[in-house]
């Protein structure tokens, strides 16, 4: 029997090439953000929220959509997903809240902050088999666009720039660390 809330699958398996390349040392979810790591502010987020969640640190494939099988297939009781990439520090509670939230009534929430979508994205129960089967690098896009297709995706205005900005090279967090001085109480 599925239980009442989603489950927030942190994505935490990748490589961080693209860090390492760009001059970081280290794994980029594990870099210094005003004395916490990367991944301790997205898994202060969540639980913010007030839901479970499922850190995914490996994975059975190297892509993403491993990674987010990996996570929906360890919690199968689950009623929903909300995928959410590790290296999203500043992403708020309130939104990860509003995604799952409308997932009661819709079978894909799309987070979007001035017209660009981010993360988490929300799936519902109907979505296990295809969230379960995923492999590669592509994510989850594959289930969205179906339902989009089918008109069943909701696209959630949030007031939060923190559901776009990922650390994906060392710039990306310097810019972080920019903003953090002037947004210091986000953290």
């Amino acid at each position: 029997m599925p239980s009442a809330m989603p489950v927030v699958i942190v994505l935490a398996a990748g490589r961080g090439t693209r860090f390492r390349a760009s001059g970081g040392t280290g794994s980029k979810l594990q870099a210094d953000l005003y004395g916490k790591p990367v991944l301790t502010h997205v898994l202060a987020a969540v639980e913010r929220s007030g839901l479970a969640v499922h850190v995914v640190h490996r994975a059975c494939g190297d892509g993403m959509s491993d990674s987010i099988a990996e996570g929906v297939r360890a919690t199968p009781t689950a009623s929903g997903w909300l995928v959410l990439p590790g290296d999203l520090p500043l992403v708020s509670g309130e939104s990860i809240s509003r995604v799952a939230a409308a997932l009661a009534h819709n079978p894909v929430v799309v987070p979007v902050f001035e017209g660009r979508k981010g993360h988490p994205v929300g799936f519902g129960r109907v979505c296990f088999e295809e969230l379960a089967a995923l492999s590669g690098e592509a994510g989850a896009v594959s289930v969205v666009r179906r339902h989009q297709a089918e008109g069943r995706v909701l696209q959630l205005k949030v007031d939060d720039a923190g559901i776009l900005t990922d650390i994906d090279t060392l710039e990306d967090l310097q810019r972080l660390r920019g903003l953090v001085d002037v947004h210091g109480d986000r953290l």
